[in-house]
């Protein structure tokens, strides 16, 4: 992963590296080999995750059909 440093601007350089590294899921990934995962623990959250999964495609289906409205998209202010 690489991040260009503008200007000597490390302050923006690394919110930009984090925000890679959030996307990418670092920070998921680190937390869950800091400590052991008991295989029923384990069972739990792979399925919460593909739930969570499939409520996310069912959403994005109906808003293509239309029949829920489209979140708003966010406004960046500078």
């Amino acid at each position: 992963m690489q991040v260009l440093v503008r200007d000597n601007n490390i302050d923006q350089a690394l919110r930009v590296l984090k925000k890679k590294m959030q996307r990418e899921g670092v920070f998921r990934e680190m937390r869950a080999r800091s400590a052991y995962e008991k295989p029923s623990e384990k069972r739990v959250r792979e399925k919460a995750d593909a739930i969570r999964r499939q409520r996310k495609l069912n959403r994005k289906k109906l808003q293509r059909e239309g029949l829920l409205p489209a979140p708003k998209k966010a406004t960046r202010v500078r």
